[in-house]
C-alpha cells in the first residue's frame, strides 16, 4: 500500500492522462451517482479530466480521493469502496490526493458540487458514487477479457484484481488487462441493482489498515507545515485585538529595520510581517505597535451577554423569531398539559483547538499569472474559489495542492490563512510559508457560538410528553440551529425556534456544530422530567416520549453494554443521554466521580451506541467515535472563550484549557447497531451527547443540576452549594 500526495503544477491533465500508461477511467459525479466516461470523451471547461483510476501494466490501481485526511480515515475509507465493487486486490492499491476541482471531484449537494469533508461527509455523500464507478471498472476489465479470450462475458468472474474463465481455469490480472491503454470510446452503464451483495463484500465492512499511517509513524507524511520550497521566506500576520478591526497605521520603518525582516504587508484584515527565517518573524511581532479601525465587537463583553442580553431577547415579545419546527399545537398542548416544566440553561464559546497552527505555503510561477498552493484544508475547492478571488484570477490560474492537517474540526474548511499567504507571496515575490501563532488563532478565532436556551413541556394525565418547545439565543444564525430538532421523539405538538443577536465576531462550524450545546439542552431537560416523575432515565425516554423504532434501538443497545441498572461503586454515578448528526443516531452513558472539595468531574468510563448504516471501517469508525468522545469531554469539562471589549481574553493552552491524557477516560467503549441502510456520518456523532450525559450523572450523584457549559470546577462548587 503506498500513497503520495503529488503537486499537479508542472502536469496538465491531458499529459497525466497520455503518460501515465495503462488503462485511466474518469469519473462523472451527479445528483444521481456517479458513472465513468472514457478519457476520450472526458471534457470539462474545454479540458481533459484527471482520472479517478489508473490501473499500470504491473499491476498497480491507482485511486484519487477526494476526502480530506485529518485523521479521520476517509483516505482509506472512500478509495476502499471504489476498490471492492471493481474487486481489487488491496494490496496493490495506491492512493493520492485528488486535485482540488469540484466539477470533477466533487458530490452533489444542494448547493451543487463540494468537495468539503464537513458534517461527516466523506463516506455518506461519495458512497454509491464510488461503488458504481467501481463497479463500472469491473465491468470494463470483464467484458476486455472476454474479447481476448474469445468466451461470453457470462463466463467470466473476478477475484481480487484477476478475471477468471472458470470452465477452462485461464486467468488475466488486470495489469495484463491494462498493458494496451484502450479505454472503450463508449463505456457500459451500471444500475444499483447490478452492485454487489453486502454478504460478498471483501472490503467494506472489514477493517483494514490505514493507508496514511505508516508515513505518519516513520514522519515522511507531509503536512501543510512541512513544506519547503527554494527561496522561500516566513510570514505571520497579526490582525486587529478587537474582533474585525482594520489596520490604520504602525512602526512599518522600525519593523524592517529588524534582523531579518524583508516586508511589511498590509492586508484586508491585518499586517503580515515577513522575514527569512521563522524565530525573526516570531520576534518582530512582539515589536509590533499599530492603529485599528474599531468595528461592531468593540465593546462586546461576552459573559454580560449571555448572563443578562439573552435572556431579555427570549423575553421580548417584539424581538425577530426565526421558527425552525412547528408540530401540532404546542400552545394549545401547553395550556391543557397535566403537568408543565420549563428550564434554562447556557453554552460558553468554544475555540476549535487543532493542533497543527493555521498555516499555508504559496508560490507565483515567473510570469506572475500562476500560483501553486501548499494547506491542509478540509474544502480545496473552496480554498481555491476564495484564492483565486483575492487575487482576481480565474480559477485555472489557481492550484491547490492537498497536504495532511494536524486537525480541521470545521476551522480547515475556510482558507482565509491561504488567502494571506498568496496575497503576501503576490506582494513579496518570493514563495511565503505564513503561518499564525496560537495567540493568533484564538485572537483572531472562528468560534462555536455561545448560546442560552428556555425549554418547555407538557405531559398529558398518563404521563407522556404531548408538547415540547425549544428557544435559542444567539448569535450565529444558522450555527444556532443543528441539533435543536428531536425528530427521533416523536412528539405531537412542537415549537422549536431561534432570537438571533449580532455582535460583529467570528463565528464558525465545529465539530458538530449547534448539537453540542442544543443537544445538551434537550437531553438534561428530558432528564429533569425523568427525575420529578421518579422514572429510570432511558425507560423514561422509552416509555414517555414517543422515540422511534432506530432511537429505542440505540437506547436499548447502550443499556446492554453498560449493564445501565447495576449498582454502582459508592460516589459514582451514570448519566445517558442520546446523540445525534448527519443522519446517525446514537445514545451514550457515562460514568462519573466527583471531588467535592475541589469541584473536579472525572468520567471513568463512557460507552456509546451507534446506528450509522453500513460501516465501511469498523475499527476506523470506532476511532473516529472515540476521538469525538474525548474532544466532547474537553469542551464540557474545561473549554470556554470569553470576550471582554471584543478581545479574546485567552491567549493560548495556558489559559484556554483542554483535556489532558491524565483527565482522560479509563474505558471507551463503542458499538453499532447492526444496519443494513446506507452510510451516515460518524465523524461528529462522538460528541454531542457528553454534556448531558455528564450533567445527567452529575444529578444522580449530588441532587443538583448543571446548567451552563462547561462544567468548570468553580461552576460545579456554585451548584453544589445551591
Amino acid at each position: 500500500m503506498t500513497i503520495t500526495a503529488k503537486s499537479m503544477t508542472n502536469i496538465s491533465r491531458r499529459g497525466l492522462l497520455a503518460g501515465a500508461g495503462g488503462l485511466s477511467f474518469c469519473l462523472a459525479l451527479g445528483a444521481d451517482g456517479g458513472q465513468l466516461i472514457a478519457s476520450a470523451n472526458a471534457k470539462g471547461a474545454g479540458h481533459a479530466q484527471s482520472p479517478w483510476v489508473r490501473i499500470s501494466p504491473d499491476g498497480v490501481i491507482t485511486i484519487y480521493s477526494a476526502g480530506a485526511e485529518m485523521g479521520q480515515g476517509s483516505l482509506t475509507s472512500l478509495p476502499l469502496i471504489l476498490a471492492e465493487e471493481m474487486d481489487a486486490d488491496w494490496s496493490k492499491v495506491a492512493v493520492e490526493f485528488a486535485p482540488a476541482d469540484k466539477e470533477i471531484y466533487g458530490y452533489t449537494n444542494r448547493r451543487g458540487k463540494s468537495m468539503g469533508i464537513v458534517g461527516s461527509r466523506a463516506v455518506r455523500n461519495y458512497y454509491t458514487q464510488l461503488r458504481l464507478a467501481g463497479a463500472q471498472v469491473r465491468k470494463v476489465l470483464l467484458a476486455k477479457a472476454a474479447k481476448k479470450m474469445g468466451v461470453d462475458v457470462a463466463s467470466l468472474k473476478t477475484e481480487p484484481s484477476v478475471v477468471i474463465h472458470a470452465a477452462s481455469g485461464r486467468r488475466l490480472t488486470y495489469g495484463e488487462l491494462a498493458a494496451d491503454g484502450v479505454v472503450p470510446t463508449t463505456l457500459p452503464k451500471v444500475t444499483k441493482s447490478e452492485l454487489k451483495k453486502e454478504s460478498d463484500f471483501r472490503l467494506i465492512g472489514k477493517s483494514v489498515a490505514r493507508v496514511d499511517i505508516p508515513a505518519k509513524v516513520n514522519g515522511t507524511a507531509t503536512f501543510a507545515m512541512d513544506i519547503q520550497r527554494p527561496g522561500m521566506v516566513y510570514a505571520s500576520t497579526i490582525h486587529s485585538p478587537v474582533q474585525g478591526g482594520k489596520p490604520v497605521s504602525w512602526n512599518d520603518a522600525e519593523l524592517k529595520a529588524l534582523p531579518g525582516i524583508t516586508d511589511v504587508v498590509k492586508l484586508k484584515t491585518g499586517v503580515a510581517i515577513v522575514g527569512k527565517t521563522w524565530q525573526q518573524v516570531v520576534d518582530a511581532r512582539f515589536e509590533f505597535k499599530g492603529k485599528w479601525k474599531s468595528e461592531k465587537a468593540k465593546g462586546f463583553n461576552s459573559e454580560n451577554a449571555l448572563a443578562a442580553d439573552y435572556e431579555k431577547i427570549f423575553a421580548d415579545p417584539g424581538a425577530k423569531v426565526n421558527s425552525l419546527d412547528k408540530k401540532g399545537d404546542f400552545k394549545t398542548a401547553l395550556s391543557g398539559s397535566a403537568k408543565r416544566f420549563k428550564s434554562e440553561y447556557r453554552s460558553d464559546l468554544g475555540y476549535h483547538a487543532q493542533m497543527e497552527p493555521l498555516n499555508a505555503t504559496a508560490q507565483f510561477n515567473a510570469a506572475g499569472d500562476r500560483v501553486e498552493v501548499w494547506d491542509g484544508s478540509q474544502s480545496p475547492d473552496r480554498c481555491r474559489t476564495a484564492i483565486a478571488k483575492a487575487l482576481g484570477f480565474k480559477e485555472e490560474q489557481v492550484t491547490h495542492t492537498q497536504c495532511y492537517m494536524g486537525g480541521g474540526f470545521g476551522r480547515r474548511s475556510l482558507g482565509d490563512y491561504a488567502v494571506e499567504a498568496a496575497l503576501v507571496a503576490k506582494a513579496v515575490g518570493r514563495p511565503v510559508k505564513l503561518i499564525w501563532t496560537r495567540e493568533e488563532d484564538i485572537a483572531y478565532g472562528m468560534f462555536r457560538p455561545q448560546s442560552f436556551h428556555c425549554l418547555e413541556a407538557g405531559m398529558d394525565a398518563s404521563g407522556k410528553v404531548v408538547g415540547w418547545g425549544h428557544c435559542v439565543v444567539g448569535d450565529g444564525r444558522r450555527l444556532l440551529n443543528s441539533g435543536i430538532k428531536i425528530g427521533y421523539y416523536k412528539i405531537p405538538n412542537q415549537s422549536i425556534e431561534r432570537r438571533g443577536v449580532s455582535h460583529g465576531i467570528r463565528l464558525k462550524h465545529w465539530r458538530s456544530v449547534g448539537h453540542v450545546f442544543n443537544v445538551f439542552s434537550n437531553e438534561s431537560f428530558i432528564d429533569e422530567m425523568a427525575s420529578s416523575e421518579g422514572v429510570d432515565p432511558i425507560d423514561f425516554r422509552l416509555q414517555r416520549m414517543s422515540i422511534t423504532s432506530k432511537g429505542r434501538a440505540v437506547f436499548e443497545k447502550v443499556a446492554a453494554m453498560s449493564d445501565w441498572k447495576r449498582k454502582r461503586p459508592a460516589g459514582h454515578a451514570l448519566g445517558v443521554s442520546i446523540s445525534e448528526r448527519s443522519g446517525s443516531l446514537g445514545a451514550g452513558v457515562v460514568e462519573i466521580s466527583l471531588d467535592r472539595k475541589t469541584g473536579q468531574i472525572k468520567v471513568h468510563k463512557v460507552w456509546l451506541a451507534v446506528d450509522g448504516g453500513v460501516v465501511v471501517q469498523p475499527a476506523a469508525a470506532k476511532a473516529n467515535l472515540e476521538s469525538g468522545i474525548i474532544y466532547g469531554l474537553s469542551s464540557v469539562l474545561k473549554e470556554r472563550a470569553t470576550m471582554q471589549d471584543g478581545t479574546v481574553e485567552q491567549s493560548n493552552f495556558n489559559d484556554y484549557h483542554v483535556l489532558r491524557m491524565s483527565e482522560a477516560p479509563e474505558e471507551l467503549h463503542v458499538d453499532f447497531v447492526d444496519s443494513k441502510t446506507k452510510p451516515t456520518g460518524l465523524g461528529e456523532i462522538g460528541n454531542p451527547f457528553i454534556g448531558a450525559a455528564v450533567a445527567n450523572a452529575f444529578h444522580k450523584l449530588t441532587g443538583k443540576r448543571l446548567r451552563h457549559m462547561p462544567f468548570t470546577p468553580d461552576r460545579v462548587l456554585e451548584a453544589l452549594k445551591a
